[in-house]
């Protein structure tokens, strides 16, 4: 099972176990992760589940579909290079000890 660290703005970390098939933001509910609200439970409708995810390790999860693009220019906190929405990203076994930061906000 891979593990997730889920970075705070303010640099605290939380490790979460996440099971390979569900999302970055199961993972973090499951967890109760602060800073992922998940407003539309990961129907991609919301954007509240957004973090940002370094740009190296883009490489290790799809691309951006049009969908998530469109959600992600309404994002209350910055929108960055490594932005995404959580609830699109599926765990695998390349994510382990991947690092997430929560943005400072989601409303």
């Amino acid at each position: 099972m891979p593990e997730l660290i889920f970075r705070q703005p303010d640099g605290s970390t939380q490790l979460v176990s996440a099971e390979n098939g569900s999302s970055v933001m199961q993972a973090a509910i499951r967890a109760n992760v602060r800073g992922i609200e998940a407003e539309c439970g990961g129907a991609c409708a919301c954007a509240t589940c957004h973090v940002y995810i370094a740009p190296s390790d883009l490489l290790l999860i799809p691309a951006a579909k049009e969908e998530e693009e469109d959600m992600l220019d309404g994002v209350c906190a910055e929108r960055r290079e490594g932005s995404r929405l959580a609830c699109q990203i599926t765990v695998t076994d390349a994510l382990g000890d991947m690092i997430i930061d929560i943005p400072d906000r989601q409303y």
